[in-house]
């Protein structure tokens, strides 16, 4: 999948992953009151509504970027049914050729990480049958509970060829309190950067290793110095657009041939017929287009420093 997810970044010269991170107040009510005529105002009539949001935008971007990323958490808050429009999402944007980053952040030891691991990216044993659950193609991971749980989501990722995202360096602002602590003479997220090199060492596509880095575009010198540590590792990027970084701040997570990061953008995106520069042009009706023209802006933007 790393081969895969690289390869579709080349060709389409677009390093950007879309946040599907939907609230339900980004979503226009045309599209909430549809959903609440059928299911009234309950949890199933917030994930229908969810649901109807995520599609349109998926139809708009498919073309423009390689991959969507879905944060599990704005589906949990509305339970089982929320979880459906999470499968539902992850589904279709399968069905329309993206690839889909799971940002679960999971993180436990032995069995527990094991289940995990096979939720999200592998298949669970069912008598005789193999069964996907969530089948995402990599997932967020928490690493600190140290290679106990960390080793279960490679041995999965190298049995389905599928990939993770192990947190390094995070783009909010109280990250430092524990990952900027100094220890044995270097901050904490270097000693992260070094066991991402040795988990993923054994776990390589052609250029690029099944584990890949979480660092922030809110750190840039960090950054690139994380990339010159992490050389084989895939770097997702959060933080760009509304939390403050800026495409400037971020020629540095790449390597030399434009490569080695994939930036992520969530509500400046899907909530993008709420911003200035776009509700001019786009009215509710037509947030996914507004959505579209986003990508595509974010897309050239990025582009310009590369």
């Amino acid at each position: 999948m790393i081969n895969k997810l690289m390869g579709k970044i080349s060709d389409m010269k677009a390093p950007v992953v879309v946040g599907l991170d939907p609230k339900l107040g980004f979503v226009p009510d045309f599209i909430k009151q549809a959903s609440f005529d059928k299911y009234g105002e309950t949890l199933k009539g917030a994930s229908e509504a969810i649901w109807q949001f995520n599609k349109g935008i998926i139809d708009e971007i498919k073309d423009v970027v390689p991959a969507v990323k879905p944060q599990v958490a704005m589906y949990e808050q509305f339970g089982l049914p929320g979880m459906e429009a999470y499968q539902r999402t992850v589904d279709y944007c399968h069905e329309n050729g993206l690839i889909v980053i799971g940002d679960v952040k999971r993180g436990d030891i032995g069995s527990t990480s094991e289940a995990y691991a096979v939720g999200h990216l592998g298949k669970v044993q069912i008598g005789s049958s193999s069964v996907s659950a969530f089948n995402e193609d990599f997932a967020t991971v928490n690493p600190y509970l140290g290679t106990d749980g960390i080793k279960p989501f490679v041995d999965v990722c190298k049995a389905e060829k599928k990939g993770i995202f192990i947190l390094v360096k995070t783009s909010n602002p109280s990250s430092g309190e524990f990952q900027d602590r100094l220890i044995d003479g270097k901050p904490l997220y270097e000693h992260v950067a070094d066991k991402v090199n040795e988990w993923g060492a054994d776990a390589m596509g052609d250029n690029y290793s099944y584990v890949g880095a979480v660092v922030g575009a809110t750190y840039p010198e960090m950054g690139a110095q994380l990339r010159k540590l992490m050389p084989k590792a895939l770097i997702l990027v959060p933080g760009y657009g509304a939390q403050g970084g800026t495409a400037d701040d971020l020629a540095g997570f790449f390597n030399s041939d434009g490569l080695g990061a994939i930036v992520n953008s969530s509500r400046g995106i899907i909530a993008a017929y709420k911003k200035e520069e776009y509700a001019a042009k786009f009215s509710e009706k037509d947030y996914a287009k507004a959505s579209y023209q986003a990508a595509v802006d974010m897309v050239e933007d990025i582009r310009r420093v590369l």
